[in-house]
């Protein structure tokens, strides 16, 4: 059964618990990126799901662009096939464009993500 990694760190997150299930995917929820990329070490999801949060003010202008960078890695590092989608705030739907000239995004979905939007993404080929 395919799976799909949450990386929810924000109440904005939306659950899409229901839809992973009817798609017959298997959802593994994380709070924590840490536990994210422990998890990363002993199993190869086919989907992470997370949502971009744009780093005003730190060194995420750097070395960093986001709270995503440091997963993105560890995917590249042991789970290069995963499928990312990435949810987005209007507001920071500007700064996208950086992640994406770092790493390869299957989707992005911006807020509010309507679950038909996210359900052809989970089907789109890439």
């Amino acid at each position: 059964m395919p799976t799909l990694f949450s990386l929810i760190e924000s109440p904005m997150h939306p659950n899409f618990s229901a839809l992973y299930q009817q798609l017959g995917l298997t959802e593994e929820r994380f709070t924590a990126a840490r536990k994210l990329h422990k998890a990363l070490q002993t199993q190869q999801p086919d989907f992470l799901v997370g949502e971009f949060i744009y780093g005003f003010g730190n060194n995420y202008a750097g070395a960093n662009v986001c709270n995503l960078d440091v997963t993105l890695r560890a995917l590249q590092r042991f789970s290069p096939c995963t499928k990312v989608l990435v949810f987005v705030h209007p507001s920071e739907v500007q700064y996208v464009d950086k992640l994406l000239e770092l790493f390869p995004i299957h989707q992005v979905l911006r807020y509010p993500v309507a679950e038909s939007a996210l359900q052809s993404a989970l089907q789109r080929p890439l």
